[in-house]
């Protein structure tokens, strides 16, 4: 599941070394620190000398780094200089993917065509700042972009205490309007239906290994955490779609 970038990126030594630490001797070490980790995988690193380690932990997938004596552990991010691109964070990005044809989206709200070329499911909370900043720059793609549609799913967060029920009166109109409303800190009315909408797409998020919002879902399975503009959404969704 490594591309060919990490890989040609070491040296043969380091690639003989870092094929050659063992997975049970460095879980020992690993489950010291955390004791409920799983490693995934081990590679070469970006950087000679240094070896990458997919883990996995509570549910979440993520990436370290070690030296090949295992006498280290690096966490955080390596990033390249002269593309300014940070090879850690698209390496978690493609760690994370998912099946988006296995994603039900019956309890999703659709902005833009429904049948539009790339699809995009964003995970959402009524309460969530970035997810009220990000729904701005959503209808700004649709706006540019009639291929593009969004399919919002509600996905309220515990420490949003209202965010439940706000979350349930929208899905029960199935109404964005609603949703611009939460977002405006308007009032809502009361849920108008009884549904396990809502619970079901809790329960998806945590499968999916989405543990905040907002989370955005692109065409070829790539889970992007967090606020992105509008420009930065449609290549993103491009890249993604080539």
């Amino acid at each position: 599941i490594f591309s060919n970038t990490y890989c040609s990126s070491a040296s043969e030594q380091n690639q003989k070394t870092c094929a050659q630490i063992s997975k049970d001797n460095l879980l020992t070490l690993l489950k010291a620190l955390v004791p409920d980790v799983n490693i995934l995988e081990v590679d070469n690193a970006p950087i000679e000398s240094l070896c990458e380690i997919a883990i996995e932990t509570q549910g979440r997938k993520g990436i370290i780094y070690t030296d090949p004596s295992t006498k280290y552990i690096i966490s955080g991010s390596i990033l390249e200089i002269a593309t300014k691109a940070n090879l850690t964070q698209e390496r978690l990005i493609n760690l994370n993917k998912v099946d988006f044809s296995q994603i039900p989206l019956d309890n999703a709200l659709v902005m833009g065509n429904k049948d539009a070329k790339y699809r995009v499911i964003v995970f959402t909370d009524p309460e969530c700042p970035y997810c009220a900043k990000l729904h701005e720059e959503t209808k700004k793609v649709i706006e540019k972009r009639d291929d593009i549609a969004f399919f919002v799913m509600l996905y309220p967060l515990p420490m949003h205490k209202d965010a439940y029920k706000k979350a349930k009166s929208i899905i029960c109109e199935k109404s964005l309007s609603l949703l611009d409303d939460a977002f405006a800190r308007k009032s809502l009315p009361e849920p108008t239906c009884e549904t396990t909408a809502i619970d079901d797409n809790i329960n998806l998020a945590k499968k999916l290994g989405i543990q905040g919002t907002p989370g955005i879902i692109l065409p070829n399975g790539s889970l992007i955490p967090g606020y992105k503009d509008a420009d930065s959404l449609i290549a993103l969704i491009d890249k993604a779609s080539k």
